[in-house]
């Protein structure tokens, strides 16, 4: 009996080959192979290793071979559009969720018959439902998915008589008092919080604009011209958002914990002089990296009470190209012509995505002969290559089903449950949006302007970038 359940999942796949490519007989569908490639720039191809290898395995009637290019994060985006233009760009890519606006005319949804929306809908936190389903259709899919939670140095916190990390902001500045040390001169020698300025902290449009979400920002979806979050910053949210944000920068404020003369807020973190900070999770491994010794621990972004929990998300997603020239051997005429081609490749495209990120029940999936979709055949999985993916990479979920499981991790549960409550923003030319937030918050503190006016001189630079 042993010997046959060995056996049985290994007997199904040839059989799968056979049946897909047409290899039975005469009568059997028409066949193809193509060769995927995907480019990303974190991960190095180890992570994906396994995962393609047992793709090609189960699907090797039509996948010749899939190659992953790790590419350089500072050349990245110009990379992709240069090679889009030379009509040589990958199969499947890597882009931050906010970029959708800017690559939307260069990738193409799921068919319907491999991930459609109730698939979707059913499998993924609600933020990259709101970021990737348009229209009824998929645009993309996320292995992971990152929120902001609370970094806090537990030694710093032991010495202030201080036993949990804040679960409100209201019992946020209560902890700031007790953790700062600023000396007679003014000068911050221990701070509790790297919050007020923008230049010197990770992230900070992000921790800015998960405090106006939480204040009650509306980030209203517009799909038309694209993809496209627009809200004014001259809402009272985001008004009260920086008023809020900025104190800590403000020597006459008594929450007055940072300045622009500060370190960089995650090196002064892991130096150990930084009480808190608020990071995606990414940061966890950079902090062990740079001081295995220091003893700290990661908390649920706190919220302001009364108001409904949010918070901010940062990801990555695999999204398909729309459009690819067909690599021909010198002297050998394609096997199909270029439509017919990227319709092909597209959806095997899509198909490798459904088995890398979507949940599949029963550990089966259906592999498809896309000439002939009467030609289908489910195939059993050995494991599942998110999890897998997770796993070895420590990063929280995209996915429900694994985020309930990481709400008992000890270093995970923080961002399982900001990513079940995030919202992102997403516009035109974010990094350009992004830094006319940043200036906004500089002139602040630099006392150039006052809130409102920042905020309006913000809100003229984005509105420009969506015209």
């Amino acid at each position: 009996m042993r010997t046959l359940k060995l056996f049985l999942p290994l007997f199904l796949v040839v059989s799968a080959v056979v049946f897909l490519s047409g290899c039975g007989g005469p009568e059997g569908p028409p066949s193809y192979k193509l060769n995927l490639e995907i480019w990303g720039i974190f991960d190095d191809s180890d992570a994906y290793r396994r995962a393609f290898a047992g793709y090609r395995s189960l699907n090797r009637a039509h996948i010749g071979g899939i190659e992953y290019r790790k590419k350089t994060e500072e050349s990245y985006r110009d990379d992709l559009i240069s090679a889009f233009a030379e009509g040589n760009g990958p199969d499947v890519f890597l882009i931050r969720n906010a970029w959708l606006p800017d690559f939307q005319n260069l990738i193409e949804p799921s068919p319907e018959s491999i991930v459609s929306e109730k698939d979707f809908r059913d499998a993924f936190a609600d933020v990259a439902i709101s970021d990737l389903v348009i229209d009824g259709r998929v645009y993309g899919v996320p292995l992971t998915i990152d929120s902001l939670a609370l970094y806090y140095n537990k030694d710093i916190f032991n010495a202030a008589g201080i036993a949990s990390p804040p679960e409100t902001w209201e019992e946020f500045l209560e902890d700031v008092r007790l953790l700062n040390e600023i000396d007679f001169y003014g000068n911050i020698n221990q701070s509790a919080v790297a919050m007020g300025t923008a230049k010197n902290i990770n992230r900070s449009t992000d921790v800015l604009l998960a405090l106006a979400l939480q204040q009650g920002l509306d980030i209203k979806p517009e799909h038309k011209n694209g993809f496209s979050d627009s809200f004014s910053v001259s809402d009272t949210a985001m008004r009260q958002a920086m008023e809020f944000y900025t104190q800590f920068a403000r020597a006459s404020s008594p929450y007055y914990s940072w300045n622009p003369t500060q370190h960089y807020s995650i090196d002064t973190f892991y130096e150990g002089k930084l009480a808190m900070m608020v990071n995606y999770s990414w940061h966890i491994n950079t902090i062990r990296r740079k001081n295995a010794k220091l003893d700290f621990g990661v908390a649920p972004l706190p919220q302001f009470s009364g108001q409904a929990p949010s918070n901010m998300a940062n990801y990555w997603v695999f999204v398909v190209a729309k459009n690819k020239d067909p690599k021909v051997l010198p002297g050998r005429e394609p096997d199909f012509p270029v439509d017919r081609y990227n319709e092909l490749r597209i959806a095997e495209s899509w198909q490798m995505l459904d088995y890398l990120a979507l949940p599949h029940p029963g550990n089966t999936m259906t592999l498809r002969n896309f000439l002939n979709p009467e030609f289908s055949v489910s195939v059993p999985l050995e494991y599942d290559p998110t999890k897998k993916y997770l796993e070895q990479s420590g990063q929280p979920a995209a996915r429900r089903d694994i985020l309930e499981e990481q709400k008992g991790d000890a270093w995970l549960s923080a961002f399982a449950y900001g990513n079940l409550i995030s919202r992102s923003w997403r516009t035109p030319s974010v990094d350009a949006a992004e830094g006319a937030l940043a200036d906004a918050i500089e002139a602040v503190v630099r006392g150039d302007m006052t809130v409102n006016k920042a905020l309006s001189s913000a809100g003229s630079q984005i509105r420009a970038l969506k015209n």
